[in-house]
């Protein structure tokens, strides 16, 4: 088997045990936890507390509409329970990379084409929390 066939299977590897860990941290301690879950995700309602690992990241554009000037770019995100678009604005789009796992507070959820995407809008945060 070549080598480089190796890379993708540690990295899908790596995001599987992390999921796994997640589910597993989320069924410890449920009274504790407030995290919400892509699976209880509902357009047009707020983000309190969302835990993401970073699947893909897409280029990023500029933006100049009345509302927003500045870059922005698409990524998509999964947790346990499911996988959900996310919207990366201005310095979101240089810091977040694949495979990071994010969390989205006080951020929204749209539904866009049929599908839910997630932001953190204009008051939400977004922080790194591995790599």
């Amino acid at each position: 088997m070549p080598i480089s066939s190796d890379k993708p299977r540690d990295l899908d590897d790596a995001k599987k045990s992390i999921l796994k860990n997640m589910k597993q941290e989320s069924a410890k301690s449920p009274s504790t936890n407030s995290r919400q879950r892509v699976s209880e995700l509902n357009a047009n309602q707020q983000v309190s507390r969302l835990e993401l690992v970073i699947l893909r990241t897409y280029p990023r554009r500029l933006v100049n509409s009345p509302n927003y000037c500045g870059a922005l770019a698409a990524a998509c995100g999964r947790d346990e329970t499911g996988i959900v678009g996310i919207v990366l604005w201005d310095d979101q789009v240089k810091r977040v990379k694949t495979g990071d796992i994010i969390r989205i507070e006080n951020g929204w959820c749209r539904s866009r084409s049929g599908e839910l995407v997630v932001s953190t809008g204009k008051n939400g945060t977004l922080s790194i929390l591995d790599r």
